[in-house]
């Protein structure tokens, strides 16, 4: 999990917006010695066991169920919607999903770093792969002024270790069907 990075957001990253209109971002970056494009990233980051969790909590909490088939045809761009998220933007290699209640933001990203030979083999490549989120702030009720609230907050060191986890299993998926 050392290989987890935390880093600026890319100057052409798509939850750069929010970063820019007073929103909390966070990115994080890790390489894999791989050539993996933004199809397969989004399939392994949405397949982990530590993600198959948070869509089995989604699924009880707030009755969102989503299933191993929808991760694959959000991967390969067939639907908009998947578990509590829907799809805002998305670009050859990046994906911005927004939650249902419009307060955060997931973001995926992979950028070729670089390869060795003209052919792309696999041994001779590596993408750098980025997951970053938004959190909007609510307007204070008494004085209208942005605000993040004692929850966003308290859980803020859990979102951090719980975002690096996830990227850490996305690699290591990765890796391995790559092997």
């Amino acid at each position: 999990m050392f290989s987890i990075k935390s880093c600026a957001l890319p100057d052409n990253a798509l939850l750069k917006t929010y970063q820019k209109n007073g929103a909390y971002t966070d990115c994080f970056t890790v390489e894999v010695s791989a050539d993996i494009n933004q199809s397969q990233y989004i399939h392994a980051f949405y397949s982990t066991a530590i993600f198959k969790l948070e869509r089995i909590i989604l699924k009880w909490a707030v009755s969102k169920p989503s299933s191993d088939q929808q991760v694959l045809l959000l991967a390969n761009g067939e639907i908009d919607s998947f578990a509590v998220w829907d799809v805002e933007k998305r670009s050859e290699n990046q994906l911005l999903m927004c939650d249902h209640f419009k307060r955060t933001r997931s973001w995926l990203m992979v950028e070729p770093i670089v390869c060795k030979n003209q052919s792309k083999k696999e041994n001779g490549c590596k993408t750098r792969l980025y997951f970053g989120s938004a959190v909007v702030p609510l307007k204070h009720d008494q004085t209208g002024k942005p605000s993040f609230g004692f929850i966003f907050h308290a859980l803020s060191l859990f979102h951090k270790l719980y975002s690096i986890a996830l990227l850490y299993s996305a690699k290591s998926r990765l890796k391995k069907s790559h092997l």
